[in-house]
Formats: structure tokens, C-alpha cells, sequence
């Protein structure tokens, strides 16, 4: 594969983008305290996220701020990654990745991260890290005009993905 992909450069694989989700269920000064957080682990401010639907087991109204994202691309996602990687020993599951080659991964607690300090009227909160992986020309799939199909033998398959992530994040996969 490695020398496919240095005869033919578009054929190379990229990271596209980095969501991190920190959901929390519940709006007001936690959410706040978790938008905080992830401003300073990703130094991008969050976009507040609402519920979709009423659940009044649960304490929430539809339309209620509970969530908070950030969307990273290019460098800061690389950089991100290799920041957030160490937490989870540098290992992914061959589970986590899904058919188009995308991965995603959990970190249970954000003061795990190299650098990030326990600070007691924060708190703790955990984070949802999804990893978008593909190839240059997948613009022609989501683009606003002209749309088009993407050919069979330049989708990206997971064997091709794992191969990729651990030659450039240097992840073992187990």
C-alpha cells in the first residue's frame, strides 16, 4: 500500500476532521464548565448542542443546550491527536473502526490529558473523540454544487484506514 500511495498521491489517505463531543445532559453552569474545558484542551471556542426531544424522566426540554462540540481539522487535529492519544496507551480497538475507515474513542477522564490540571469548582468530565479519515477528492461527495459520485476504487476501506493510522499516529491496534 505504501508504495501505491507514494505512485499515486490521491490515493493517500488524511485525517479530514476531529469532532469532540463532551456531552453532559444538562444545561446551565456545568455546561459552561465543560465548554470552558474543551476551549482550553482544543483552543477553539464549542458550539452548544440542544436536545432533540422533551424527556421528562430525564429533566429535559426539547430545544435545552446539554452538549457541547468542536469540529478540528488540519494540523489542530493532528496536534490534538497526539495529544489525547497517550491517554488511552495508544491503542484502538479494530471495532472502532467503522466501514468508510472512520474511528472514534472514549477518554473517561479529561485531567488525564499531559498538561490538564484537576481543578476542583471545574470538575471532571469525560469526551467523545471521533476521527474522520478519507481521501483527497471526497469534496466532490459533500460539496453544496454538483454534486457527484465517488468511484468504487477510491473508497477507502478500514485494512487501508488501520494501515494509515498506525504508520502516521504510530497506534497499535488490538
Amino acid at each position: 500500500m505504501f508504495k501505491q500511495w507514494e505512485e499515486q498521491p490521491m490515493l493517500k489517505p488524511r485525517i479530514d476532521k476531529v469532532v469532540v463531543n463532551l456531552n453532559l445532559g444538562k444545561s446551565g453552569d456545568p455546561l459552561e464548565k465543560a465548554s470552558r474545558v474543551l476551549q482550553e484542551l482544543t483552543g477553539q471556542t464549542p458550539v452548544k448542542r440542544q436536545a432533540k426531544k422533551t424527556i421528562r424522566d430525564f429533566g429535559l426540554r426539547k430545544g435545552e443546550s446539554i452538549a457541547c462540540v468542536v469540529t478540528l481539522r488540519k494540523e489542530a487535529a493532528i496536534d490534538f491527536l497526539t495529544k489525547v492519544l497517550p491517554v488511552i496507551e495508544n491503542k484502538i480497538s479494530l471495532s472502532s473502526f467503522d466501514k468508510q475507515g472512520n474511528f472514534a474513542f472514549g477518554i473517561k477522564e479529561h485531567i488525564e490529558i499531559a498538561g490538564v490540571k484537576y481543578e476542583p469548582d471545574v470538575g471532571i468530565f469525560g469526551m467523545d473523540v471521533c476521527v474522520s479519515v478519507n481521501r483527497p477528492g471526497y469534496r466532490v461527495k459533500t460539496r453544496r454544487k454538483q454534486k457527484s459520485h465517488i468511484g468504487a476504487k477510491h473508497l477507502l476501506t478500514p485494512e487501508e484506514s488501520v494501515v494509515f493510522v498506525r504508520q502516521t499516529l504510530g497506534v497499535e491496534i488490538v
